[in-house]
């Protein structure tokens, strides 16, 4: 258990640290920019509380606000991410997930970018929302969904791929 906990413990400052010293500096064209910090609420260990990964994926985008001083959105994208995640890991993996028995190194690759790409967009639809909040200007909100979840998840996959524990 103290594993465990010392491991998601690092994985929250790693992701946080990087986060802000690094991915938020990358910004392409003035609205496309990656947000790599939720592999933290895609990876949480699935048998958890419910409320734990909602209370800890808070405590992650008050992070990521304080750092970028950014009033509460990705904390509340991040609630709200956390809240509708057992939606997303049943839409993706189905039956694995009924069982309680994802293990997310041994999964189909279809269904692991099925499930990051659904969790991304949702997060990132709810934080530009909340960014831009306005009504005239969906097109925009809706573009900067659009081009930062695709860098995101391109992202997201490669260090996946590259940090697995156990390759196919």
């Amino acid at each position: 258990m103290n594993s465990l906990f010392f491991a998601q413990a690092s994985r929250f400052i790693i992701l946080v640290f990087f986060q802000v010293l690094i991915f938020n500096h990358i910004n392409f064209l003035g609205y496309i920019n990656p947000y790599i910090y939720i592999l933290f609420i895609a990876f949480f260990p699935v048998r958890n509380n419910r409320m734990t990964i909602i209370l800890i994926s808070f405590f992650l985008g008050l992070s990521i606000d304080l750092f970028l001083d950014t009033g509460g959105i990705h904390a509340a994208a991040c609630v709200f991410t956390a809240y509708i995640r057992p939606v997303l890991l049943k839409s993706s993996f189905g039956m694995i997930y009924e069982h309680q028995t994802i293990r997310f190194n041994t999964v189909d690759f279809e269904a692991k970018l099925s499930y990051i790409s659904l969790l991304t967009l949702t997060h990132h639809l709810i934080l530009f929302c909340l960014e831009i909040f306005s009504i005239s200007k969906v097109i925009l909100t809706l573009q900067k969904t659009l081009f930062s979840s695709i860098f995101s998840i391109i992202l997201i996959i490669l260090i996946t791929i590259i940090f697995s524990k156990k390759m196919k």
